[in-house]
């Protein structure tokens, strides 16, 4: 439960970025730009996939499985005309992640929504009822009046009300609670939820284009198998939202490394010294790791200070399971970002987290240029599969909407990514004190904590299995039939030829 006396929260900005010209009103459905192909053309494009998978030997790993979790119809809603957040985004990275035939190196799931009684796991019935009921508005509330009330944070700039918001929201939740519940039942060792990572929504209240936390759900879930569960923030942005909800457990640590100018950052929280309660008797206090960061920080010095951190912390909490929230805001050039990364800075941490072979599921997150976004996630996926050696660097002639990607590279240089790097505010002994006040503060984690003293919340899994049977029932699927479709997904050597 959160230590509220203890937690310093400040009140969320209004919004990411100002709405201070004249929109359209939002139509119902966003269409993709190039429409929806027909039958002839997927079968095209799948026999491209299966020549590209055994051109640049996309095989599934040895020793583990990497399980991929989705569902299309996320990508075709629009949070607004001048909204950041463009689920297209999703569209761009499955044209990647197809265009290399890195599906035949996973197993691959079309998740279903997200149930009422799952998400009311951790959100709150009153929030939920609101959330599903509220009717679609064509414009912010705040869009004139900066200063008019909405409830829980909804219909607002950050978090407007756009059509089919319920459903996306649980869509979201769907593929990341698939993904923990893959990783529970040992299906999978690595699981891949790019649609999830939506860390800043709290119980009770939308906050920073996030209204359902689905790491939240996800953890929670892990929390019914896994002892302990390691979450790490790559956002640009404080994990706030995660970090309040465990902030007095011993059985999560969070980790955040974000950019913090509290005045002018959005949330403005995640200060090196807010390690969790104050209290020492409360058992989450110093189980909150916050890596707070200026503009300007390169491949170089995100690597080094990631690796410093998370290896103590590993050594130290010994988790059993690992979150990993891979948002792409803090690639350079983003529409929001303040960083230098670049796509393989990003992607070092994936790799570094999954050398450690434990159990660990990647969300997605924030990440406000689309391309770059999908470049930077289907780079990390094949990390996952072990083909990140055996891709080209030019991305495939046959990717759909390959020219939304401006540069033909999947690695584009920070000059052509922004017209400029940004000015690097991060000094080496900044650096060097960061790394130096969180070992102090693992110091204070004595050892790996006891389960039986904690809460866990209860059991959904008959409600699960009860749903997950209509609906394939509804679809007329037999067990063979899924072991079927599972095994089209499947590449080993010598089978991906046609």
């Amino acid at each position: 439960m959160m230590d509220v006396d203890s937690y310093r929260w400040r009140p969320p900005k209004t919004n990411y970025l100002p709405h201070n010209i004249d929109v359209d009103p939002v139509v119902e459905e966003f269409e993709i730009p190039l429409g929806k192909a027909s039958d002839h053309e997927n079968a095209s494009y799948f026999q491209k996939m299966k020549l590209a998978a055994q051109e640049y030997n996309i095989v599934r790993p040895k020793g583990y499985t990497v399980s991929y979790h989705a569902t299309s119809e996320m990508e075709k809603h629009h949070f607004g005309q001048t909204h950041p957040m463009k689920p297209w985004r999703l569209t761009l990275t499955k044209s990647l992640v197809t265009a290399y035939g890195m599906p035949f190196a996973m197993d691959n799931y079309n998740t279903r929504h997200a149930t009422y009684e799952e998400l009311n796991s951790f959100h709150s019935s009153d929030y939920l009822d609101y959330l599903a009921t509220a009717a679609p508005e064509d414009q912010p509330r705040d869009l004139d009046n900066p200063d008019k009330d909405v409830k829980f944070n909804l219909g607002g700039s950050d978090c407007p009300l756009f059509h089919g918001l319920y459903d996306y929201c649980s869509m979201s939740a769907g593929t990341s609670l698939d993904a923990a519940r893959k990783i529970c039942n040992k299906q999978s060792d690595i699981a891949i939820a790019w649609g999830g990572g939506l860390h800043h929504a709290k119980k009770s209240e939308a906050s920073g284009f996030c209204y359902i936390n689905d790491i939240v759900l996800a953890i929670l879930q892990l929390l019914r198998l896994y002892p302990r569960v390691l979450y790490i923030d790559i956002d640009v942005h404080h994990g706030d939202g995660v970090e309040e909800a465990f902030f007095s457990t011993d059985r999560v640590m969070t980790v955040s490394f974000h950019k913090y100018q509290p005045d002018v950052f959005f949330p403005g929280t995640g200060g090196l010294n807010d390690n969790g309660p104050k209290s020492e008797h409360n058992p989450g206090a110093h189980h909150a790791i916050n890596v707070p960061l200026n503009d300007g920080i390169t491949d170089e010095q995100y690597e080094h200070l990631f690796k410093s951190i998370i290896g103590q912390v590993n050594t130290t909490f010994r988790p059993s399971a690992i979150a990993l929230q891979c948002g792409a805001d803090s690639l350079a050039g983003d529409r929001l970002g303040r960083f230098n990364l670049k796509v393989e800075g990003h992607a070092a941490c994936v790799r570094y987290c999954k050398s450690l072979g434990i159990p660990m599921i990647l969300f997605g997150g924030g990440g406000y240029t689309p391309r770059n976004v999908a470049r930077a996630w289907a780079y990390e996926t094949s990390i996952a599969i072990g083909a990140d050696q055996n891709i080209p660097a030019e991305i495939p002639q046959h990717a759909p909407w390959r020219q939304h990607f401006v540069h033909e590279t999947l690695f584009p240089t920070l000059e052509q990514s922004m017209s400029e790097p940004r000015n690097n505010k991060n000094t080496e002994k900044r650096l060097r004190d960061i790394i130096a006040h969180v070992h102090e503060q693992l110091r204070f984690v004595q050892h790996a904590p006891s389960v039986q003293s904690m809460i866990i919340p209860p059991d959904l899994g008959p409600v699960r299995d009860e749903v997950e049977e209509r609906l394939k029932e509804e679809r007329g699927e037999s067990d063979e039939d899924l072991r079927r479709q599972r095994e089209q997904g499947v590449g080993v050597e010598g089978e991906v030829a046609s």
